[in-house]
């Protein structure tokens, strides 16, 4: 496998130094992308980077993920307009252990392979190092013309940015150029990939290698494009947030609907760049598309694709049986097997309504609770009606009479209580 023609068919290349792919053609390569540490979760931003490093080590070179926990402290000034809040070094180490179980899903850290993935984490060769040891061994090979050249730095310095930066961001890519520097001294570190607002801070790091070790010393660079919405919305955003790969922050379900729900000019991009199927296959799921774009075949592949990769194939499975709850015909039983942060993204679209747990310990009349109790409908007589037609569900199940009683035994997670009118219209009483 050429790795470079394999980005290149994928759409996941931006910028590449020249040599770099014979570089690549002549014998295993070591190349390293750094990991921003600054949540105890990867987000689906990051899944771009992931993947370059997996299909790396699918070629049979040895990729490094580089946690920033020196870096992080700083901050990267490459498409921000103000500075981060900076973070402790328990919190880093904590948010390196969390990652690296992230990253274990798409790299083989474990094997006996000569290209096995490796962890690394630039706080560890940075934190004994005085500032006065490092301004003299690496801030002279580098002139403050060179880096005031950069766009990350000119963009923070015009006349459009208020903020200004200090000299702790503006020393940012002294240190990613180190980190390179470094991993080409120690684990002989050929390459440095990265996104593309990453390729100035990418090149001071070959340039300061050349410099340090001399001319002979060859570093390569690669980056890939920042990934868009074809309407121009920021990728990986929903309103809630991040999409993230942890489900304390985004369900599986969640996950699953956000790959499922793209738009099908994105479908066809992104199926490209998030999973590894082969180009054939995915074309033949394109050909599929144009035929049925109702069946929306490149959506539910790449939905399928990605949440297996991150979470399992038992996730993925679940997801598919909760999205039946709103748009198909699940039964009760499903309903009764979604844990509480499943049930609560599935219907978090819809009206909630809090209702009193002792009135529910009581029992309470399925019109009084429906009208008095959570406005479901807004009289008594016409959810009777809806009853009459068979329009009234509760907890999946067709409710027969008006009259009947409802208490904490039709409670789901002894918390929630799910009422359907008509096909479309759902309820969410919560139990308080």
């Amino acid at each position: 496998m050429n790795f470079v023609e394999e980005l290149k068919w994928r759409g996941m290349i931006q910028d590449i130094m020249p040599e770099t792919e014979q570089q690549l053609q002549k014998e295993m390569t070591t190349a390293y992308l750094g990991i921003d540490p600054t949540a105890d979760s990867l987000h689906i931003g990051h899944l771009v980077g992931v993947m370059m490093l997996r299909h790396f080590q699918r070629a049979g070179h040895r990729p490094i993920a580089l946690i920033g926990g020196a870096t992080g402290m700083i901050g990267d000034p490459s498409m921000k307009n103000a500075e981060r809040n900076l973070l402790d070094e328990t919190t880093l180490r904590h948010n390196q252990d969390s990652i690296r179980k992230q990253l274990a899903k798409f790299l083989d850290f474990d094997s006996d392979a000569p290209n096995a993935a490796k962890l690394v984490n630039n706080y560890d060769w940075m934190k004994d190092y005085s500032f006065l040891d490092f301004i003299r061994d690496i801030g002279k090979h580098i002139t403050v013309n060179y880096m005031m050249a950069k766009d990350s730095v000119k963009k923070r310095l015009g006349a459009e940015s208020n903020v200004g930066m200090s000299f702790t961001e503006f020393s940012y890519q002294l240190l990613q150029g180190y980190d390179f520097l470094y991993l080409y001294e120690h684990e002989n570190c050929r390459l440095q990939m990265g996104g593309s607002d990453q390729w100035g801070n990418i090149t001071t790091g070959t340039e300061l290698i050349r410099r340090t070790l001399g001319h002979d010393a060859a570093a390569y660079a690669l980056t890939c494009p920042l990934i868009t919405k074809a309407d121009g919305g920021k990728f990986g955003k929903t309103e809630s947030g991040n999409v993230w790969l942890d489900r304390r922050y985004t369900t599986p379900y969640s996950f699953y609907q956000f790959w499922l729900n793209v738009s099908d000019a994105d479908a066809g991009k992104y199926i490209r760049i998030f999973t590894a199927l082969d180009r054939h296959e995915i074309e033949a799921i394109e050909r599929e598309q144009s035929e049925a774009p109702h069946l929306r075949p490149l959506q539910k592949r790449l939905a399928q694709e990605v949440t297996v990769m991150v979470h399992s194939k038992q996730d993925y499975d679940a997801a598919v049986e909760a999205s039946e709850i709103l748009f198909g015909n699940a039964t009760e039983d499903v309903l009764k097997r979604l844990d509480e942060p499943t049930l609560l993204s599935v219907f978090e679209g819809v009206p909630h309504y809090g209702i009193p747990h002792d009135e529910l310990q009581k029992g309470i009349k399925a019109t009084d609770l429906c009208v008095t109790t959570a406005p479901v409908f807004p009289s008594k007589g016409e959810m009777r009606k809806m009853v009459q037609n068979g329009g009234v569900n509760i907890n999946k199940v067709k409710l027969t009479d008006s009259d009947t009683v409802i208490n904490t035994d039709f409670l789901l997670n002894n918390k929630y209580i799910l009422i359907q009118r008509g096909k479309k219209n759902y309820f969410l009483l919560i139990s308080q």
